[in-house]
C-alpha cells in the first residue's frame, strides 16, 4: 500500500456486543491518502461518522485464528498432517512499534476519538483548494498552527444537503468525538480525552420557505495547551446564517484555531518598569491568568469578529464599534439570555477581575492589582412591554497618576470601572445589535509647589547702628592721606638736591 509522507494509520474495532470477542481487526487510513494498493490483504473502504472515507486493510494476524472451525486428526493421519502442515503457517507478529510522540510537537495532526466506533481520526481545519477555492475537508489541523481558513461551498441540490451534510450542522464539529491530551500508540483510557465544549451552540439545520436556517458559517475553536502535558481544554464557537435557493447556492465558510496556555501569561512583556509606558498594553488578570486589556473589533463587514480584539494601550483613548449577529434565537430563550450574550461579548467569556497598577505587577502580589469595579446597567427589563434593556454600550474609565521622584515620575493606575449603557430593544427583531466601547484615561496626579531658592535675611536695624566705626574710619582714612602727601614731598625735594 502506497501513500502520501506522513499520513496518519487509524485502528478500527469493530464493536462487539456484551461478552463477545474482538474477531477482525483492520488498520485504516484516509482514502484521500492512497493513491495506489498494491496489498495482497483483504481490503474495504467503509464510511465513519461524518461522512469521511477510509481505506481499511485486514492484516495477517494469527490472534485471528480462533474463529476457524479446527479439523480433527486421527493419530493416524498425524504423521501425514505433520508433513504438510509441519511448518509456521503464519509469521509471527511484528515487535516494532509504531514511532509515535509521547506528546504533541508543533504542527502535528490533533487526535480524535471517536467512543461509538472506537476510532482514532484527526481534527480537520478544512481549506480551500484550486482556482475556485473550493472546501477540501481532509486537511489535519496542526498542533500550536494558531491560523484561519476559509472556503466555499456550492449545493447542486440545497434541501438535500441541509438536512445531510455534516459541515453545515454545528453538531458535526463537537459531538460525538474527544480530543486527545497527547498521541497514543496503545489503549486509550478516558484519562486522556478532552470533549469539546461548545459555546451557545445553535440548533439543527432545517428548511423552511425555500431556504436553510441555521447553516454554520464560521467555525472558532480555542484549544488551551500545557507543554508537554498536552491539551487542556477546548471549546468551540459558531457563526451561522441562511442560504436561500435550490440548485447552484454558495456558502462562504470560515475556520480558525487558536492555542493559548496559561503557562504563557507569565511570559507576557513588561508594559513598564515599574510604572506603565505610553502604548503599551494593560494588563487585566482573571482567577491569576494574567493577559492584555482588550475590546471588541469589527470585520470588514462592520460586523463584530468572535474572535480578533483591539488591545488597550496605556494614556490612548479609544473608541470602537460594530454590530453583533444575535441570529439565530433560541425559541425557549429570554431577556436575560440576550443580555448575558452581550455582556460576554462586550466583556469577553471570562470577565476580568483585576487590573494591574503598574507595568511590572506580578500575579502572585496582591498589593499591585485593583480590583475592576462593574456597574451593569440598573434596569434589566421593562415590564409588560415587548421591550428588553440590553447593554449596548461600555464605558471602561480608567484612573492613573504619577508618583515618585519629581526627576522620574511612574505612570500608576489608581482605579477602573465598567459601566454599561442599556438601551430598550424589541425582544423579537434583535437580529443584529450594533455595540460600542469607549476608552479613556483620566489623569489624577498633583502635582506639589515649585521647590523656592535659599532664604534671605530681613532684618529692621537702627539706622545709626554703626556710626562709631564710620568715625572711625573716617579719621584713619584722614591720617592715612596725610601721611602719602609728606612721603611724597620728601622724595621731590630729595630728588632736586641730587642733581
Amino acid at each position: 500500500m502506497k501513500g502520501s509522507a506522513g499520513q496518519l494509520l487509524v485502528l478500527l474495532v469493530l464493536v462487539c456486543s456484551p461478552g463477545g470477542r474482538r474477531s477482525v481487526s483492520q488498520v485504516c487510513v484516509e482514502k484521500s491518502l492512497v493513491f495506489r494498493s498494491n496489498t495482497p490483504y483483504p481490503t474495504k473502504t467503509i464510511t465513519e461518522p461524518g461522512g469521511r472515507e477510509l481505506f481499511c486493510v485486514q492484516p495477517d494476524d494469527p490472534k485471528l485464528n480462533y474463529y476457524q472451525q479446527p479439523q480433527d486428526i486421527k493419530e493416524s493421519d498425524f504423521l501425514k498432517f505433520l508433513e504438510k502442515y509441519g511448518r509456521y503457517s503464519f509469521s509471527a507478529p511484528s515487535q516494532t512499534q509504531s514511532s509515535v510522540s509521547a506528546f504533541y510537537r508543533a504542527g502535528d495532526p490533533i487526535l480524535i476519538y471517536f467512543d461509538s466506533s472506537s476510532m482514532l481520526s484527526t481534527l480537520r481545519q478544512p481549506v480551500k483548494m484550486g482556482a475556485s477555492g473550493l472546501c477540501v475537508d481532509e486537511n489535519p489541523a496542526g498542533f500550536l498552527d494558531s491560523k484561519s481558513t476559509s472556503c466555499t461551498r456550492i449545493f447542486t441540490n440545497l434541501s438535500k444537503s441541509c438536512l445531510s451534510d455534516p459541515a453545515l450542522d454545528a453538531a458535526s464539529y463537537y459531538r460525538d468525538f474527544t480530543v486527545l491530551k497527547v498521541p497514543v500508540n496503545d489503549t486509550i483510557v478516558p484519562s486522556m480525552k478532552v470533549n469539546v465544549t461548545a459555546v451557545a451552540p445553535p440548533g439543527a439545520p432545517y428548511m423552511k420557505d425555500n431556504t436553510c436556517h441555521n447553516v454554520v458559517s464560521e467555525v472558532i475553536y480555542r484549544i488551551e495547551f500545557s507543554g508537554t502535558h498536552g491539551i487542556r481544554n477546548v471549546s468551540v464557537r459558531f457563526r451561522v446564517s441562511n442560504i436561500s435557493g435550490n440548485s447552484g447556492s454558495s456558502l462562504q465558510q470560515h475556520f480558525t484555531l487558536h492555542f493559548w496556555t496559561r503557562t504563557l501569561s507569565h511570559m507576557l512583556p513588561r508594559s513598564g518598569n515599574p510604572g506603565y509606558i505610553t502604548g503599551a498594553p494593560l494588563l487585566i488578570a482573571n482567577n491569576g491568568v494574567v493577559q492584555h486589556m482588550s475590546i471588541l473589533r469589527s470585520e470588514g463587514d462592520g460586523s463584530c469578529s468572535q474572535f480578533l480584539r483591539h488591545t488597550v494601550q496605556f494614556g490612548r483613548n479609544m473608541r470602537r464599534g460594530c454590530k453583533l449577529s444575535l441570529s439565530p434565537i433560541p425559541e425557549d430563550s429570554n431577556c436575560s439570555y440576550v443580555q448575558q450574550k452581550l455582556y460576554d461579548a462586550l466583556q469577553r467569556m471570562h470577565r476580568a477581575e483585576d487590573l494591574a497598577m503598574t507595568g511590572s505587577a506580578q500575579s502572585n502580589q496582591a498589593e499591585d492589582w485593583t480590583s475592576i469595579l462593574i456597574q451593569n446597567c440598573s434596569v434589566q427589563a421593562v415590564n409588560s412591554t415587548p421591550y428588553c434593556m440590553v447593554p449596548v454600550t461600555l464605558e471602561i474609565q480608567i484612573l492613573w497618576a504619577r508618583v515618585g521622584l519629581l526627576s522620574i515620575p511612574q505612570a500608576q493606575i489608581l482605579g477602573a470601572r465598567y459601566l454599561y449603557r442599556c438601551h430598550p430593544l424589541k425582544f423579537q427583531s434583535m437580529s443584529a445589535v450594533p455595540l460600542t466601547t469607549v476608552v479613556t484615561f483620566t489623569d489624577m496626579t498633583e502635582w506639589p509647589e515649585p521647590p523656592r531658592g535659599q532664604p534671605q535675611m530681613h532684618q529692621k536695624l537702627p539706622f545709626d547702628i554703626f556710626f562709631p566705626f564710620k568715625v572711625a574710619m573716617n579719621m584713619e582714612r584722614t591720617y592715612r592721606s596725610d601721611l602719602v602727601v609728606s612721603l611724597l614731598l620728601i622724595l621731590i625735594i630729595s630728588s632736586i638736591l641730587c642733581y
